[in-house]
């Protein structure tokens, strides 16, 4: 297993495989932002199923697929496949913004992908315009009904809640997840990036409390995927809201995931700058011992926590080249 210095157990990985994207969402990725990783720096599908076999063979797990928009990297559905099929692969999900979707779920749920995180921040055309830079409402309500169709369980949707922008359809939000039997997730928007940093924060304690009262919900110790999210649950259990809050109220004690970027770098928190290049090791003939401790060594490295408050303008990588 892996164990940090904090002896915290790594047991997820979340995994870039592009950091291009097909929207530019206020929070995430500059308009007009066109300094993508060069393809030759990808990680390879050969590279990326030798970096999760060895980070598998270490006790982690889980493996979120993410971007940028990870289904905009060609065959993606045939990579979910050849990580589905490794030993020690226990869950396989995959992290959208839904605009593809509807031509890939099949395939995606053939190839062993578990789960979807869906990102939905509006239910309003002209909003999700504003916030995406164009209006795809119809591409992703088209992608969720094609999810569906094939049977994906659950389907969470996740909501960057933004003062002045979104934060006047929470409600709306929760009865459309209550109606659809999503699971509804509301996110604190994180300082990553020029961006994250001067896109509005709103502390979510209050609005949790207001709608727990609202919805007559009620705590839940569910264990959702093993991601940061806190839950609660209708009294007869039919619907489920989810908060992720790194600013209000930090889940850093409890941190169990690493982040691998499309080039190849670990990063160890979302919101510090420790960091190991892969890359180099594949591609200059590392054993798989030397990987492996080469991984053992970048956990060892891995912070207590984030600085979101301290210092919000630390981290100024964009969140697309991190890897959702």
């Amino acid at each position: 297993m892996l164990i940090d210095r904090y002896g915290r157990r790594i047991d997820y990985l979340r995994l870039s495989v592009t950091d291009r994207c097909d929207l530019r969402c206020t929070y995430c990725m500059p308009k007009g932002f066109n300094g993508f990783e060069e393809p030759e720096h990808w990680l390879s599908f050969d590279e990326i199923e030798r970096v999760v076999a060895a980070f598998a063979r270490l006790g982690v797990g889980r493996v979120r697929l993410t971007g940028g928009e990870p289904l905009l990297r060609r065959d993606l559905p045939v990579l979910a496949a050849r990580l589905s099929r490794l030993p020690g692969m226990a869950d396989l999900s995959l992290s959208t913004n839904a605009t593809q979707l509807g031509r890939h779920a099949g395939a995606l749920k053939q190839a062993g992908v578990n789960r979807l995180n869906i990102s939905l921040d509006s239910l309003q055309s002209e909003r999700i315009a504003t916030i995406a830079g164009r209006d795809v409402l119809s591409d992703v309500l088209a992608g969720l009904a094609a999810a569906q169709a094939e049977g994906f369980q659950p389907i969470k949707l996740n909501m960057v809640v933004q003062p002045g922008v979104n934060d006047d359809e929470i409600e709306a939000m929760v009865r459309f997840s209550m109606e659809h039997r999503f699971i509804l997730r509301l996110i604190e928007t994180m300082p990553i990036g020029t961006t994250g940093q001067q896109s509005g924060f709103l502390d979510l304690q209050q609005v949790l409390k207001s709608l727990s009262r609202q919805f007559d919900l009620v705590p839940s110790a569910t264990e959702l995927g093993g991601g940061p999210a806190r839950y609660w649950q209708s009294r007869d259990g039919e619907f489920t809201l989810g908060a992720i809050t790194p600013i209000s109220q930090h889940f850093c004690a409890t941190c169990n995931r690493v982040r691998l970027s499309v080039d190849g770098t670990l990063y160890l928190c979302l919101g510090q700058n420790d960091k190991l290049a892969l890359r180099p090791l594949l591609r200059s003939g590392a054993s798989d011992e030397e990987l492996e401790q080469a991984i053992r060594d970048a956990i060892s490295l891995k912070p207590e926590r984030h600085e979101f408050r301290e210092q919000p303008s630390k981290v100024i990588r964009f969140m697309s080249a991190t890897g959702g």
